[in-house]
């Protein structure tokens, strides 16, 4: 690893920065608390700190927990199982406080293990699983996935007898030789419905049935250099899609559809947004695959949506007629509505990039009398608002806890024009 170094150290963690990552002086230390003395062996330098990546806890603080994962310590996705599940809604909380100069709740997710309905599975020569933290290279072996489900485990385990009994032969993330890339998996947390998307080199995949078992079962291709668990599906077998329901609402999902990851508060959200739904028009920027609209539509609102995406928009129509209801979806950009004034209410759930500049100035001017903002990134989320407030009043807003035991935090707001 290079500008690794070598030395060893003695600190005591006086915060937690944003990322939930220890803070001691220039030092950063993950999978630490407040108070902690920590003995680090090896840290490596970044722009504007040292990340330390070999170390020992030599006093733990009071407040820590138990983590539930095997894996703890040195996964990349999890790094707060360390803290009681109510001090990360206060951490999450103060962040959001820090970023945005206002107070705003976090709501707690109704489950923080078993809630995720959906893993990315590595394959390399070494091992399948996920990567360690602050890596792309290392993968450890993966047993147990806590916030995903006991299938998890038995899947890998299918997947080693797989691929040993048939000879297939894993992809080298250096040397971009191999076969089996990813092993994706998708569950239905409230159909039970469970999808697995084997992702490859170009090649011919056994017959995979025998060894898994699921509802769907997908190959898909990525031939490119790009490490990325997205591929081009080439077969199925079983079912074409898989079933999640959010409250009344059943959505396909497909092994390259964007849904919530965490069904049980996405149950939340969508009842949120169709509360903060005003009047009888809705448009439905950055629609997806209909997840807002459809639920909206099901209530009794007009619905337009407007999507990038032309997959997404073709499984947002199958979605309408699935759940027997009437809803415009049409492939474009934000900046194809003509007429903003024209609707009651914009449901707003852009990409972490935020809105358009100018996007966000024609809303200003001319957006309609209710904007419902939701948000993945705090920051651009204020950047946002700022330019918004010249027109709207912010008279709600809630974080979301919909990734428990990270530092990722969801906004959900209300705007009205003044």
């Amino acid at each position: 690893m290079s500008n690794m170094v070598e030395n060893v150290l003695r600190v005591t963690i006086e915060r937690l920065d944003d990322d939930g990552l220890g803070v001691a002086g220039r030092f950063r230390v993950p999978y630490t608390l407040p108070g902690e003395t920590v003995e680090i062996k090896r840290y490596q330098r970044k722009k504007k700190y040292y990340l330390a990546f070999d170390f020992d806890i030599v006093s733990p603080s009071p407040d820590r927990v138990e983590p539930k994962c095997p894996h703890y310590g040195i996964c990349g996705g999890c790094r707060l199982q360390h803290i009681a599940y109510s001090d990360q809604i206060r951490f999450k909380e103060d962040k959001l406080e820090r970023l945005l100069g206002f107070s705003v709740d976090v709501l707690p997710s109704p489950k923080i293990f078993g809630h995720r309905n959906r893993i990315d599975v590595v394959i390399t020569p070494a091992c399948i699983g996920f990567r360690y933290f602050g890596t792309w290279w290392r993968v450890f072996d993966l047993q147990d996935c806590p916030v995903f489900g006991p299938r998890a485990g038995k899947t890998t385990s299918a997947l080693r007898e797989f691929m040993a009994e048939n000879k297939l032969e894993p992809y080298d993330l250096k040397t971009h030789k191999g076969f089996l890339r990813y092993i994706v998996l998708r569950e239905g947390k409230n159909t039970g419905e469970f999808m697995v998307n084997l992702v490859t080199t170009e090649g011919e995949l056994p017959d995979p049935t025998p060894y898994f078992s699921a509802d769907s079962i997908y190959h898909s291709v990525n031939s490119s250099l790009s490490d990325v668990s997205y591929g081009d599906p080439v077969r199925f077998w079983g079912k074409e899609y898989i079933t999640e329901r959010l409250n009344d609402v059943l959505y396909l999902i497909h092994p390259n559809s964007f849904f919530q990851t965490n069904t049980y508060q996405a149950e939340r959200l969508v009842s949120l947004v169709s509360e903060y739904a005003t009047g009888s028009k809705i448009l439905d920027l950055y629609s997806g695959v209909g997840t807002f609209s459809i639920y909206l539509a099901k209530r009794g609102f007009t619905v337009s949506g407007i999507e990038i995406n032309p997959f997404s928009v073709d499984l947002a129509r199958k979605n309408a007629e699935l759940n027997n209801v009437s809803a415009d979806f049409i492939v474009g950009k934000d900046s194809d509505v003509s007429d903003l004034s024209a609707y009651d209410t914009a449901i707003l759930d852009p990409p972490r990039a935020g809105l358009h500049p100018k996007l966000v100035r024609r809303l200003a001017e001319s957006g309609p009398e209710t904007v419902v903002y939701v948000s993945c990134n705090p920051k651009t989320f204020k950047r946002d608002l700022e330019i918004l407030s010249s027109s709207y009043s912010l008279d709600a807003v809630h974080g979301l806890d919909m990734f428990p035991h990270t530092p990722h935090v969801e906004l959900v707001s209300l705007l009205r024009r003044r």
